[in-house]
This record gives structure tokens, C-alpha cells and sequence, in this order.
């Protein structure tokens, strides 16, 4: 009688677990990822493209850098930092990845002029993004 209540409990036990705890748990580990990815989104700061005109040895080449926004001083100057870059005329010059964007670094500087930067358009991708974010539920005791 003593296996039958053990196997009965623990049938009971295990339905709960299962059904109930388990896939709580996994809500509140999904929403908690989810508010992350969200804020990370919001605070990654506004990004934009700068170009600029580039001559060596009687050749020149458009330089193409993506920047993303640190500071911005009182005298328009934004300090940024850079992402990508890209000659527009591939046999100007052959570095590529990291070496490219040190090169950028010593021609450009830390800072660039503000209205020189064609910054790209957030804001409507944060208001969908704060708007999800306070849909999400605060507490997870009304949950399932």
C-alpha cells in the first residue's frame, strides 16, 4: 500500500512540476533575455555614415566609415567610434578589417564634425522598441 501512495505522490509531484513550475520558469528566463536584448538595443547609441574625400599620390578614393556616437562636445564635435569602413575604389588602397579601421583612426581622428555625419533614423525603432518593452508584463505572478 506504502509503493502505491509513493507512486501516486510522485505521479502528483511530477504533473505539477511538469506542467505548472517548469514552463514558468522558462517564461521568466525567456522574458529576462528578451527586456536584456531590448535595453541593449536602446542603449547602443546612434549610429551614422561619414564620407570624406581621400588623395594620395595624385589618386583618390571616397572614404565610406560607419561611426557610432560616444559624446558630443559643445563645439559640435562628436566622439566617435568607428565600425566599418570602405574605400569606394578597391585598387586605392587593400586593407581590410582592423588594419583599415586603425588607418581610418590616424587620418580621422577621434572626433568628427557633427553636421558632416549623415546619422541614420532611431527613433522610430526605439519608440517600437520602449513600447514593447512596457508591454511586457513586470511581475510574473499573473503568468499561465
Amino acid at each position: 500500500m506504502l509503493i502505491f501512495w509513493t507512486f501516486v505522490l510522485g505521479a502528483v509531484l511530477g504533473y505539477l512540476y511538469g506542467y505548472h513550475i517548469r514552463p514558468k520558469q522558462r517564461l521568466r528566463k525567456a522574458l529576462k533575455e528578451v527586456r536584456e536584448r531590448c535595453v541593449a538595443a536602446l542603449e547602443e547609441g546612434n549610429k551614422g555614415v561619414y564620407k570624406t574625400l581621400v588623395t594620395d599620390h595624385n589618386k583618390s578614393s571616397e572614404l565610406v566609415v560607419e561611426v557610432r556616437e560616444l559624446a558630443v562636445t559643445q563645439s559640435g564635435q562628436v566622439k566617435v567610434e568607428y565600425l566599418s569602413a570602405f574605400y569606394k575604389n578597391p585598387e586605392f588602397r587593400t586593407k581590410k578589417g582592423d588594419a583599415l579601421l586603425k588607418e581610418v583612426h590616424g587620418l580621422l581622428g577621434e572626433y568628427l564634425p557633427l553636421n558632416e555625419i549623415e546619422w541614420y533614423e532611431t527613433n522610430e525603432r526605439h519608440e517600437k522598441i520602449k513600447k514593447y518593452l512596457s508591454s511586457l508584463p513586470l511581475t510574473y505572478h499573473n503568468l499561465l
